[in-house]
């Protein structure tokens, strides 16, 4: 049994390049197919240079790659309703405001409403007295 470049970078947890690197430069020997440019790498000849993944590990990619695409669902999910969530809470936010402003501008118009009538009752009602001048009280004697 042979590995090729892509089962070597898989067993040995090494990308597809780090391989090639070793193999260039001379750390690993590996012999290269002459009609379809792929390397053949022995399974010791790897090993001896890079430690063996555990296979659960080796197989654990996909693995990962399909709880990463569930837990990207249920993360989509949950930023849906966050969002939705936060849209409720400015609307109520926004009824708020308008409800306080409405009570704030009856309440200054109340305000203003009892200050003229304190202004009413604070100041003198009494009609004016009717001046008369000094010959005029002659007058009305006589």
């Amino acid at each position: 049994m042979s590995y090729s470049l892509s089962e070597a970078a898989k067993a040995s947890g090494k990308s597809k390049a780090t391989i090639h690197r070793a193999i260039q430069s001379g750390r690993i020997s590996a012999t290269r197919d002459e009609i379809t440019g792929s390397w053949t790498i022995d399974p010791a000849e790897l090993h001896r240079v890079f430690s063996p993944v555990p296979p659960d590990q080796a197989q654990n990619g996909h693995l990962r790659q399909n709880e990463t695409a569930g837990e990207m669902a249920s993360l989509r999910l949950r930023l849906e309703e966050l969002q939705q969530e936060r849209e409720r809470e400015r609307s109520d936010k926004d009824s708020v405001i308008a409800d306080l402003r409405q009570r704030l501008d009856a309440s200054e118009e109340e305000r203003r409403k009892v200050q003229a009538q304190l202004t009413t009752l604070l100041t003198d009602q009494r009609p004016e007295p009717v001046r008369r001048r000094w010959w005029q009280r002659w007058k009305a004697t006589e």
